[in-house]
């Protein structure tokens, strides 16, 4: 029985380091051939060229994540094994978050039309500064000559106050003195109405506070308007319209 089988005896008969051998070999192939290609790709990946050993890599990345070779995994970025969620594809170069950057031709004339703005708005301040002072100096020379203009109007009227005031009193008559301040009168008159004075003489007429003033009432008759003007005590003048004293007068009052 035992001559019969003499690989059974043989392997009764082996020490303990020799079966630990073989049941190692026994073992090798329990790998699967997952483990083995693996170790191969790794292998070929570090012996081959920089290129060839990532796309042994990458293969061999597919292959871990459950795909084909040649195809990629259809879920989308930061869902597939070994990668993390917060991982942000960078920009393109001259694009910022929040939308398409600026190139540095556009920014450059973007600047340039600021800059063209800016002066173009600092020079109409000083233009429209400039206007300014020239209307306000134009105001006030044509402001100078109108005064001016009636200074020398009223010059005629004042030689002939001053000629009056030179009378002898020994020599000169009352009614000749008379005659010459009416004479002086008529003119100062004549030139201010022609500088667009008025003459406000209310006597008689219906008190209008507007162009009066009233210093004194005085008791209405049977034949008195109440408030009407009973004397006038100072006439007012009006300028272009405008109010410039006016007349004081005194008036009826039931």
């Amino acid at each position: 029985m035992d001559s019969d089988h003499p690989d059974m005896n043989r392997s009764d008969e082996m020490n303990p380091s020799e079966q630990g051998s073989v049941d190692e070999e026994t073992r090798a192939p329990e790998h699967g051939p997952e483990g083995v290609d693996g170790a191969v790709a790794d292998e070929d990946a570090e012996s081959a060229p920089d290129g060839a050993g990532r796309a042994a890599s990458d293969s061999g990345d597919a292959r871990g994540n459950g795909t084909p070779d040649g195809e990629r995994d259809p879920r989308p970025a930061g869902e597939r094994p070994g990668e993390s969620p917060d991982v942000v594809p960078d920009s393109e170069p001259g694009e910022e978050a929040g939308g398409p950057g600026l190139g540095a031709e556009e920014a450059g004339e973007l600047r340039a039309e600021r800059d063209r703005i800016r002066d173009r708005h600092l020079r109409l301040a000083a233009d429209f500064d400039n206007y300014r002072k020239r209307t306000e100096d134009r105001l006030r020379r044509r402001w100078d000559r109108a005064q001016a203009d009636l200074v020398f109007r009223l010059l005629e009227p004042l030689d002939d106050l001053l000629r009056v005031t030179a009378l002898e009193p020994a020599n000169a008559s009352v009614e000749a003195i008379v005659e010459g301040v009416d004479l002086v009168e008529r003119k100062f008159f004549r030139v201010l109405e022609e500088a667009g004075v008025e003459v406000v003489d209310p006597e008689g007429e219906a008190f209008d506070p507007n162009t009066m003033e009233a210093i004194m009432r005085v008791p209405a008759g049977p034949d008195d308007d109440d408030d009407s003007v009973e004397r006038v005590f100072q006439r007012g003048y009006t300028f272009g319209g405008r109010l410039v004293r006016p007349a004081r007068v005194s008036v009826f009052k039931a």
